[in-house]
């Protein structure tokens, strides 16, 4: 295992005092027709608080931007894995990757002669495949975002997020700059693990925040602009890893597309802790005219009675909401890895790649996390969070033709199939997390949300490790390099919508069976506390208060 030179191109509480609830942005209960609509958001952007809500939203948007950018260089930029039989991109006429990759060993790829004129179109060199390099991207990433997540989850319910923010965009940008100057395999593994450690508290927090910032109404779309940071990161990846690198800039190749990446993210983050205000906790969950007792606590809740509310949100519809959406998440997971290599295989540049890769995730995917967030919105008011959930098992099963038709059409009509995809297929991002988000209380919600990534980034994240051997057994029956890579994404990229679609869909049975448990504690404790609860609305407590009692 080793790196390449520096020159060398890439490969692939409820927080409030019981007389100081204030109203919710829209209340969750009102029935609007697209007139009303219009009406609230003119109010909203008429408010200067709201505004300043929007201003915020945009920073927290080039935060995640910044996430996306520096966890996918590493899947763009350096030669690290398997050794293989690839295009000498320096050669003055260079041989068809195709062609290369039917070589199997180091001597037949130098001697190589392409149609009996060009010699030295081929090279042995790092693939960008194989184990090493799935062992940065999945096991020293994943591991400890995932594990550090639940511990600065808790820390955000108990201590400031917007500086717990801030303080992990500088950190994580540090490690992405550092990236740049490594020269040893052992380095870069140490400073992905500092990466991992960062971004570990990015969207516990972010999101956290988010949710106190905007009321129900305009949550969803919220969550989905929020997410275009997750599209238009990976979209500029390939932008900064093909163009950047192909510049060789100071003879440094890759190297400066490290340094480029990680200098915004330090400057966001001193502008995030300078100018980002804390909110209080749950103010945007509840009308003003209500007075809640609840047992979830405020600010100065310990950590161990903040273990004691998350056991309260273990319930069969949380749990397959998780389930199904770390299914859903590895699809993403093992096509991004292996995007670049896939084309590379099908004979694309990587000026070709970079071409139609840096804007088509950001286009289609920016398209559909708020298409989905509106769309949610608008179904939520009348179905509550089963309207979600529908447009979550939907928008899987609809998009997962497109998906396959990636990988069984040649350039460019693939780049047109992955298009749709995106629109449709990354609905799910900010929809989920707003479901998220309405079943827990908001004295938890931090935490929650750092339990809900733990589960779908560790089962996610690490689903590009069966890739190398699920590849190796479809070689070892017949197949070619290409036609191996191709049949794995089959199953593990449109394979896994299908499948996250499925689970979707039983979590939307199971949630209609806790809703009706929850409405039966209700009702118990009315009899017991008519003061408090006479004066709910009537859709209070459907969602809302879903992990709050027993």
């Amino acid at each position: 295992m080793a790196l390449r030179s520096n020159s060398s191109r890439r490969t692939p509480r409820f927080e409030e005092s019981e007389d100081s609830v204030t109203e919710p942005l829209i209340s969750p209960d009102l029935e609007m027709n697209s007139s009303d609509k219009s009406q609230k958001l003119s109010s909203f952007f008429s408010s200067r608080q709201n505004i300043y809500s929007v201003y915020v939203l945009l920073l927290f948007l080039i935060t995640y931007l910044l996430n996306q950018l520096d966890r996918y260089m590493l899947a763009i930029e350096i030669h690290y894995g398997d050794l293989a039989c690839m295009t000498n991109n320096s050669a003055t006429l260079q041989t068809p990757q195709r062609e290369c990759q039917k070589l199997t060993n180091e001597s037949s790829c130098a001697q190589f002669v392409y149609n009996d004129t060009v010699f030295g179109g081929c090279k042995w060199d790092y693939s960008g495949q194989g184990f090493d390099y799935q062992i940065l991207a999945g096991p020293i990433f994943i591991l400890i975002y995932t594990f550090a997540a639940i511990p600065v989850g808790i820390a955000a319910d108990l201590y400031n997020r917007k500086v717990l923010l801030g303080i992990s965009l500088i950190f994580w940008s540090v490690c992405t700059l550092l990236s740049g100057f490594v020269t040893s395999y052992w380095q870069l593994a140490l400073l992905r693990f500092g990466l991992g450690l960062g971004e570990a508290g990015c969207t516990p927090f972010a999101t956290s925040l988010i949710a106190d910032y905007f009321g129900q109404e305009l949550r969803g779309l919220a969550m989905g602009v929020y997410n275009w940071g997750i599209y238009t990161g990976y979209s500029l990846s390939y932008a900064l890893g093909n163009f950047i690198t192909d510049a060789n800039i100071n003879n440094q190749g890759w190297r400066w597309s490290f340094i480029i990446a990680g200098i915004p993210g330090i400057v966001i983050g001193f502008i995030i802790l300078l100018t980002v205000r804390e909110p209080k906790r749950g103010e945007k969950n509840v009308p003003s005219t209500v007075k809640v007792e609840t047992s979830v606590g405020n600010s100065s809740t310990s950590a161990k009675e903040k273990f004691k509310q998350m056991i309260k949100l273990i319930r069969p519809s949380l749990l397959l909401l998780c389930i199904a959406s770390s299914i859903r998440n590895a699809a993403g997971y093992v096509w991004a890895y292996n995007t670049q290599v896939y084309f590379e295989g099908l004979g694309q540049t990587s000026i070709q790649i970079g071409t139609w890769m840096s804007w088509i995730p950001v286009v289609g995917g920016s398209i559909g996390v708020v298409f989905g967030g509106f769309i949610s919105d608008r179904v939520v008011k009348r179905t509550g969070p089963h309207g979600r959930i529908w447009v979550l098992a939907l928008s899987q099963i609809i998009s997962s033709p497109f998906a396959a038709g990636v990988l069984f059409l040649e350039p460019p009509y693939c780049y047109f199939s992955l298009l749709p995809n995106y629109i449709i297929g990354e609905m799910w991002v900010g929809v989920a997390l707003a479901v998220l988000v309405e079943l827990v209380p908001a004295d938890v919600r931090t935490t929650a949300v750092a339990a809900y990534f733990f589960i779908i980034s560790n089962i996610g994240g690490n689903m590009p490790l069966l890739v190398p051997p699920v590849k190796k057994a479809f070689m070892n029956a017949g197949f070619g390099e290409v036609d191996s890579l191709r049949n794995t994404l089959y199953l593990f990229f449109p394979g896994e919508y299908i499948l996250g679609a499925l689970l979707f869909l039983v979590s939307l049975v199971v949630l209609h069976r806790d809703i009706e448990y929850i409405k039966q504690q209700q009702d118990k404790k009315t009899e017991t506390d008519e003061g408090t609860h006479s004066q709910l609305p009537s859709n209070y407590g459907s969602a809302s208060t879903l992990a709050t009692d027993e």
